[in-house]
């Protein structure tokens, strides 16, 4: 009898451990990384063994085993929900377990600054989702499905506005753009629609302007009135003659200067040979520019050419007498400069 009694107490001790153990495994902290989050993606279409090898290949948990057990436990292995995870350093088997199976994703935060091509975006897209730029590209090259948007393969940039925008890493590219586009209905405000017509452009073409606006200045106090001048030679049936549109064209955004040879480009984005608006944008201007384009001043300018400095401002012209005489201060200006860089650049070469 004494010999039972003291049994008892022991067995109930390496019960109490045993079961103190398995909760520690459980919902003690059991991460493998030294940084505070780690990122985890389930692709879609992935099983229950593919999240477990994923788990174990990259080592995020220090005892996957019991991951598995717990999840099925759970029944996590009957409902597996693709996109990103975001585990926090020190997070528990359980509480791991129950993010993925709520499907409780974190957004990735699409980040769009100035894109010049379709390409560009695309690339942008691939980077930070689960769709690749092949499926971006198809959808931005697709006339029938751009359409019901009021868009085709030329206007499709026209729906992307600058900004940060939410979305889960798993969304397909279909609906990324719609988003986007969503989100660039809401920008049309009637307030900037109104001042669009007053200009005679509709949302889209005041875009495609200030994307060559864009193109042609850093210097926002001089975004205004460099619209100014476009919207003057449309209204004299002037062509535009945009450098920016010669170098879209042909694809080569390096070219400094745009020689003569360069503007005989065939292209209907070539400004020097067609009038109007290119059919499309040339960039994703800032939301700055746009409303720089929508407030333009009145003004009776024709021309501009940058100013013999480095401030960004240009030098504006209502006559081509007038504009010529800032241009060949620019264009002296300009082969002085390029030649002392290039004198600093074979300098720092010898030495």
């Amino acid at each position: 009898m004494t010999n039972l009694k003291k049994t008892v107490p022991i067995f109930l001790l390496i019960l109490f451990a045993v079961a103190a153990f398995i909760a520690w495994r459980i919902f003690g902290s059991n991460t493998n990384f030294s940084e505070s989050k780690k990122s985890f993606y389930i692709k879609t279409g992935s099983s229950f063994n593919d999240v477990i090898n994923e788990l174990e290949q990259q080592k995020i948990l220090k005892n996957p085993g019991t991951f598995k057990w717990i999840a099925i436990q759970l029944k996590y292995n009957e409902n597996v929900k693709p996109g990103k995870y975001l585990i926090e350093n020190g997070a528990s088997i359980y509480k791991i377990a129950k993010i993925l199976k709520s499907g409780r994703q974190t957004a990735v935060n699409l980040v769009i600054n100035k894109l010049r091509t379709k390409e560009d975006l695309a690339q942008k897209i691939a980077a930070s989702f689960e769709c690749d730029s092949a499926a971006v590209i198809n959808l931005l090259n697709n006339n029938d499905s751009l359409l019901k948007l009021g868009l085709d393969t030329n206007t499709a940039m026209t729906a992307i506005i600058p900004n940060t925008y939410s979305i889960y890493w798993n969304t397909p590219a279909n609906r990324i753009f719609k988003k986007l586009y969503s989100e660039q209905e809401k920008f049309w405000t009637d307030e900037r629609k109104k001042k669009a017509a007053a200009l005679h452009l509709s949302p889209q073409q005041v875009y495609i302007l200030a994307s060559i606006v864009e193109e042609e200045s850093n210097n926002q106090e001089d975004k205004g009135k460099i619209a100014s001048v476009y919207l003057n030679r449309m209204q004299n049936g002037m062509r535009l003659s945009a450098d920016p549109t010669v170098r879209f064209a042909l694809k080569d955004f390096s070219i400094k200067r745009v020689y003569k040879k360069y503007t005989q480009i065939i292209s209907p984005y070539n400004t020097y040979l067609n009038a109007g608006l290119p059919p499309g944008p040339i960039c994703t201007p800032s939301v700055k520019t746009i409303d720089g384009v929508l407030n333009a001043p009145t003004t009776n300018y024709l021309y501009f050419v940058a100013q013999s400095n480095l401030t960004g401002y240009s030098n504006f012209a209502t006559t081509y007498e007038e504009h010529m005489v800032f241009a060949k201060q620019y264009q002296q200006w300009l082969n002085g400069y390029l030649k002392a860089k290039d004198t600093l650049l074979s300098a720092a070469d010898e030495q």
